[in-house]
């Protein structure tokens, strides 16, 4: 009985996760709200890639490319605050996703979705979806 041969042509979905601490304020909060306040979080960040799986190496990428990609970012945001930051003077999460995606999809063409969590129980999704 001969064997059927498995395709080796498919699509997948990577993730390598980030994390670092930061300080950061909301300026344009109303003033008595409790993010107008400097604090500090720490930040996960979920780096998200898709595309085919190579038939010679057997994966999409290799984790330290996407490693190597982030360092950059990781060495401006890591115990950093982050309104000193150029395009983050208003650092909402939402900000901080689109901030990363910018600097990420040149270097990562299969780059699909940034995910920031804030805490461990708020997060959000950024898609590179830009309205007109």
């Amino acid at each position: 009985m001969m064997k059927k041969k498995e395709s080796q042509s498919f699509e997948i979905d990577l993730v390598k996760e980030f994390r670092f601490e930061a300080a950061h304020r909301l300026p344009r909060v109303p003033a008595n709200h409790k993010c107008a306040r400097l604090h500090g979080h720490s930040f996960r960040i979920e780096v998200h890639v898709v595309g085919p799986v190579s038939p010679e190496t057997g994966w999409l990428m290799d984790f330290a490319d996407l490693q190597q990609a982030f360092a950059p970012l990781m060495d401006q945001l890591d115990h950093h605050y982050l309104n000193d930051i150029p395009g983050l003077e208003n650092p909402t999460s939402e900000q901080l996703a689109r901030w990363i995606w910018i600097r990420l999809k040149e270097r990562l063409p299969q780059l699909v979705q940034i995910t920031v969590h804030e805490t461990c129980t708020s997060r959000c999704i950024y898609r590179g979806r830009e309205k007109s």
